[in-house]
């Protein structure tokens, strides 16, 4: 028996009643089995964890990342979408070679975990993405993640991205055979189409029918730049959310990032298939592609998640940072009620649960659910004096504030020391391949 107890904290269950407890959370060969007050050990095999000043919550659930591209940190700056990709990030992505796609993976889960994300959906790149599975299988993080799909022939992309319908389909296949439930179901796979720019028909059609036949998540992009959308009305004569319901992606199995640039069509179309958004509030912004209506989805019924998006749209992966964004930058239009402190945190857990289809599992500290778990120190000045929990982890809380995570009822990081992962090998190993791709 492998118990873990998180003792003497403030609990923010997230639970359908959002209760606040005091006291302990325990997991016991992963499971959470108790919430709030006392708990006594069940056998001699168990780890205490002091939780004192903190307060104890669910791991932060990003559902928009690309751990692929976090090598290209600070490349890629003061540009707009679409000189973004084709500049840089499709030419770094065509350059990376296993060893390096490993090495920002790792970089990437490193700096996740230590910040309290628990749990992501990672679009990784054309290739290599069996090394992409394994860096989180080494770091402990729950990660469900896809190949890009890239099978348009477009002169702009560059030769090492370009795949053929087939082979895009097939490695897709061997990839969910691989991976898809491993690690006691930890690690998961998404079908995902980078957006239907740089996607045929074909494949598109074919992503919707093998997902549902597989029973897999789709994770993609649209409408994230006016640049984009006006691309996909020329292509298709049609809006991108329209694009993906005639061709049979949208669905609750469907997590679409951004969605910034939405016509009313496609807000009712979001909502009656049950889809999910990712707002990228940092990405959006240094992007110049806009803010997404946050307020105005959830009042129509769409479920909506949070997520960092890459290190070279964002420059970090911090959640704490997205989700203080996430609760300001919409009070200055819809008013200082639009996003209540609870409701952006519930998004941030909870919502990126869901996203990822594992909301039965994790997301909230309930007795039955998986143990993803971290505790919060709030005892630093910039969280000083004493506030309501949910003000304090909404608009005080840092990153590195975190100091212990446990994934799965493991702790992995604890006394903000990551246990999974050699932090001095993880950065000189990203130094050297980023010196490799951007001499």
């Amino acid at each position: 028996m492998n118990e873990v107890i998180f003792r003497g904290g403030t609990i923010l269950t997230i639970d359908p009643n959002h209760r606040v407890l005091a006291g302990d959370v325990a997991c016991v060969d992963g499971e959470i089995v108790h919430v709030g007050g006392d708990y006594t050990p069940q056998g001699r095999d168990y780890e205490i964890v002091d939780c004192t000043s903190c307060i104890v919550m669910p791991g932060l659930v990003q559902a928009h990342v690309h751990t692929c591209q976090t090598l290209a940190r600070g490349r890629a700056d003061d540009l707009e979408l679409m000189d973004w990709l084709r500049n840089v990030i499709w030419p770094y992505e065509a350059n990376l070679d296993e060893a390096a796609a490993s090495a920002s993976a790792e970089l990437a889960c490193a700096e996740l975990l230590l910040g309290g994300t628990t749990a992501i959906l990672d679009m990784g790149t054309v290739h290599h993405t069996d090394a992409i599975f394994a860096a989180a299988e080494r770091s402990g993080i729950r990660a469900t993640i896809g190949k890009a799909m890239m099978d348009m022939p477009d002169p702009q992309i560059p030769a090492g991205l370009r795949e053929s319908t087939a082979s895009s389909l097939d490695e897709s296949a061997r990839l969910i055979k691989r991976w898809h439930g491993t690690a006691n179901d930890r690690l998961r796979y998404a079908y995902a189409p980078r957006f239907v720019l740089s996607c045929t028909e074909d494949l598109l059609r074919a992503v919707g029918t093998e997902a549902t036949a597989k029973g897999v998540r789709i994770h993609t992009h649209a409408s994230e730049n006016p640049g984009e959308v006006a691309l996909v009305r020329a292509r298709f004569g049609k809006d991108n959310i329209v694009v993906l319901d005639d061709l049979g992606l949208l669905g609750p199995h469907a997590c679409i990032a951004h969605c910034i640039h939405l016509s009313e069509v496609e807000k009712r179309l979001l909502a009656a298939r049950g889809a999910h958004v990712c707002h990228c509030p940092s990405s959006n912004l240094k992007l110049a592609s806009g803010i997404c209506p946050v307020p105005e989805l959830i009042a129509a019924g769409i479920a909506v998640a949070i997520g960092a998006d890459g290190a070279p749209c964002n420059n970090n992966l911090d959640g704490f940072i997205e989700l203080r964004l996430a609760a300001l930058l919409h009070k200055h239009r819809v008013g200082p009620r639009a996003m209540p402190a609870s409701e952006v945190v519930r998004m941030d857990t909870l919502g990126g649960a869901a996203a990822l289809g594992l909301e039965h599992r994790v997301g909230s500290l309930e007795v039955g659910k998986r143990g993803d778990v971290i505790a919060v120190d709030l005892s630093a000045l910039h969280a000083t004096p004493k506030a309501p929990p949910w003000s304090a982890i909404a608009y005080a809380a840092k990153s590195s504030d975190v100091r212990h995570v446990a994934v799965d009822g493991a702790l992995v990081v604890r006394d903000r020391a990551l246990l999974t992962l050699d932090v001095a090998k993880v950065r000189d190993r990203a130094n050297s391949a980023a010196m490799r791709l951007f001499p």
